[in-house]
């Protein structure tokens, strides 16, 4: 079965790697949880961005949508672990 190749599956793509970035998903090739690797988050938050930017005015109302929700998501979950364990 063949993957989608869409501007969402490459948004959702580089979500996933932060969230192995941030600890959250196994990495695809062992299972296992790595590390947090927070400038490997944040360089993947920062492409994003970048897409995001370089992008507007360009995407359908629905890819624009996931888009602006995953990099708050991910935005916010960056502030969370940078701040440590509560």
């Amino acid at each position: 079965m063949a993957l989608e190749v869409s501007f969402t599956a490459l948004v959702i793509s580089l979500a996933s790697s932060t969230a192995v970035h941030f600890g959250d998903l196994g990495d695809p090739a062992t299972g296992q949880t790595q590390p947090v690797n927070l400038a490997g988050a944040a360089q993947t938050i920062e492409l994003l961005a970048i897409l995001e930017d370089k992008t507007r005015g360009n995407l359908t109302d629905d890819e624009r949508q996931v888009l602006t929700q995953v990099l708050a998501e991910l935005r916010l979950r960056y502030v969370e672990i940078a701040k440590g364990p509560k």
